[in-house]
């Protein structure tokens, strides 16, 4: 298998090179030279030809503190569909991403935080090891045993980094929730783990508005009657209903936890026990349940910090993310094993004004700050002017996930936001990942909206309709080789996760997305592999679409879906929201499709466009394309539980 490198990549598209000085320092570049590896390139190839010996080699470089060392890197005697990573080895998560630096260095800044009224915490790794000790000591008092399932259904606060830390050191398995789930979504999740417990809080601010979450907590607990006790942060201090022998303080639990004294004894794991059930979302079918273990995820994490954002001891990251969705246990586990201090955030990044993010990192000297294109969209609408005159000077890059970007709200994160400095690191790969499967690094050059490529170690490819490598146009992503954060299947329901990923070609993982490798090496995604449209027998992503749309002045935001045509096959049809001095009307209407048709070939010219107040959207950004066809084909919606704005779905309606 070749790897399209970046040795051959055209110089005329790149916006942005390192320092040469600073290239050499970085991580991915001081791994290479230890191994005799010349570039990028050679570096992924061995990684994917030799997984065992890149696993282990990074492994050792990261520092897993194992309790028992382990045998042998990688068995694959189950197939590549069930490999066993570092077997005979025993740890606990906790103590490679939070005991290690807090014996170490206890005075280092492990967590800040900003609630969305603009208050502030902050926990050394001192303090964090003191508060999630506590924390575990209490929660046995309370009846958390090693194997047992605890829902964390939690804002972004300090207290859901305690928490997810002390179940791992009690081996327990955490089950992140959504902080935005009505109370029948987290109860679905709850029910499919067989959840005993539950962490939740009275409720939290969103927007400047208080959200009553102990009251949607408490609709899940009802309708998952294996959950007997529920532990509540008290992040606004109000009056909540109270059950009486099942509800139970936050402050209650430390209490029993004692005072700061000797360290918890942690449980000693497997290296493929369960550290966290992480739960996909989605429009439609049961929920998802990806089973994350002790050694691969915290590993995997801090690997792509480590060898694409050369996240290092000290540097400030920030993710806008939630603890619902991968990036939240991420950055946590991610950031804390590589020594850095991890920013949660409560707030949006608009509110109370759209320079809120760039405030945010500007207060906090962040060094590495993650946002969504569909965000960076929505800023960009509020004009320039809010961007402006911050001091982003501890700024070392953007990440960037959750969709396909498009030139102009890229070029406007670079250009204004970042002043043509700040290198945009864009990221892609999912739940069951645990992490990236695309990616750029900070010790390369950067070519706007694409993926240098596949990360080290992960053996992506690009196959056709009939799994045959495909270069130049868009095809299935697909994974050829093992990885050390994959999933070790979906919570009990083996076939389905082996119908998911392994039933189209044997020994290829399909993603599920949409990908493509340019002339010059560069990849891109262009969208779910399902919300592909074919029309005439031409594959587009809908995300080429949506960025020619976006080019033009008179639009901030579209989404492309395909509907049915007897002739075409399918057709495009898009909903666009204009900037604000734009004025809807069939003038307008026309005028965009013949935009789209003149930059991307007539065939490819929407069959309509209308116009609507807002399109659905997760919180981490992703254009829920499937539930605007459902919405405009008439059919049953599914779950809609992950959406961020629900007033999109009559935004939809009414545009139809």
């Amino acid at each position: 298998m070749e790897r399209e490198g970046l040795e051959g990549a055209s110089t005329g598209a790149v916006a942005w090179r390192p320092d040469p000085e600073e290239a050499e320092r970085t991580f991915v570049r001081r791994f290479m030279r230890r191994h005799g590896l010349a570039d990028v390139g050679a570096l992924w190839r061995r990684s994917v030809e030799e997984p065992e010996w890149f696993w282990g080699a990074v492994e050792r470089e990261l520092g897993l503190v194992w309790r028992r060392p382990y045998r042998r890197v990688l068995d694959l005697s189950r197939g590549i569909e069930w490999p066993e990573w570092f077997v005979g080895g025993r740890l606990n998560a906790a103590e490679s991403c939070l005991d290690r630096q807090a014996e170490a260095e206890p005075g280092r800044l492990a967590l800040l935080w900003e609630g969305d009224d603009g208050a502030t915490r902050s926990l050394t790794y001192g303090e964090l090891r003191q508060e999630a000790d506590r924390l575990a000591r209490g929660l046995r008092a309370l009846g958390v045993r090693r194997g047992d399932r605890v829902g964390v259904y939690l804002p972004m606060l300090p207290e859901t980094a305690v928490a997810i830390l002390a179940l791992a050191k009690l081996g327990a398995v955490f089950v992140p929730a959504f902080s935005g789930f009505a109370g029948p979504a987290v109860a679905a999740r709850l029910r499919d783990a067989g959840a005993r417990f539950l962490v939740t809080a009275d409720g939290f601010l969103r927007r400047g508005r208080r959200v009553p979450m102990k009251r949607e907590a408490d609709v899940a607990a009802e309708e998952a009657p294996g959950v007997e006790r529920v532990v509540v942060v008290r992040r606004l201090g109000e009056e909540v209903p109270w059950r009486s022998g099942r509800d139970v303080a936050w402050e209650e639990v430390l209490a029993a936890g004692g005072e700061a004294g000797a360290p918890f004894e942690n449980e000693e794991m497997e290296a493929m026990e369960p550290l966290m059930i992480l739960y996909t979302s989605g429009t439609t079918g049961r929920p998802k349940g990806a089973l994350h273990v002790h050694a691969g995820f915290p590993l995997k994490a801090a690997a792509d910090l480590a060898l694409a954002f050369d996240l290092r001891p000290g540097d400030r990251l920030c993710w806008v993310t939630d603890m619902g969705w991968m990036m939240g246990p991420w950055e946590v586990y991610g950031g804390l094993m590589l020594g850095a201090t991890v920013l949660l955030f409560e707030g949006v990044p608009d509110h109370p004004a759209p320079d809120r993010l760039w405030k945010l990192a500007e207060r906090h000297r962040l060094t590495h700050l993650g946002v969504s294109p569909t965000a960076v969209r929505a800023l960009m609408t509020a004009g320039d002017g809010w961007a402006r005159g911050r001091d982003l000077s501890s700024l070392r890059a953007f990440g960037s996930t959750g969709e396909p970007w498009n030139p102009e709200p890229w070029r406007w994160l670079f250009e204004v936001v970042g002043g043509g400095r700040i290198p945009i690191l864009n990221y892609s790969g999912g739940t069951e990942i645990a992490g990236g499967i695309l990616g750029c690094f900070l010790s390369e050059p950067i070519k706007p909206c694409a993926f240098h490529g596949p990360l080290p170690g992960m053996a992506a490819d690009v196959v056709d309709e009939e799994g045959r490598p495909l270069r130049g146009e868009p095809g299935e992503l697909v994974l050829r080789a093992p990885w050390v954060g994959q999933t070790r299947g979906f919570w009990g329901d083996p076939e389905r996760y082996l119908e998911t990923y392994w039933s189209r070609w044997p020994g290829l993982w399909v993603h599920g997305d949409l990908a493509v490798i340019d002339a010059d090496g560069f990849w891109a995604i262009q969208g779910r592999s399902d919300d592909t449209l074919k029309v005439g027998g031409k594959r587009v992503g809908p995300a080429e679409i949506e960025s020619a749309l976006v080019e033009h002045p008179a639009v901030a935001e579209a989404v492309a879906v395909g509907l049915p045509h007897p002739v075409k096959g399918e057709v495009p049809v898009c909903y666009v929201v204009l900037r604000p001095d734009a004025e809807a009307g069939p003038g307008l209407a026309e005028e965009l499709k013949e935009w789209v048709a003149a930059r991307l070939g007539r065939p490819l010219r929407p069959e309509e466009v209308r116009f609507t107040r807002e399109i659905p959207r997760t919180r981490n950004g992703k254009l829920l394309r499937r539930l605007v066809r459902r919405l405009r084909l008439g059919e049953e919606l599914g779950d809609t539980s992950s959406l961020e704005n629900p007033s999109a779905v009559e935004a939809i309606r009414e545009a139809t």
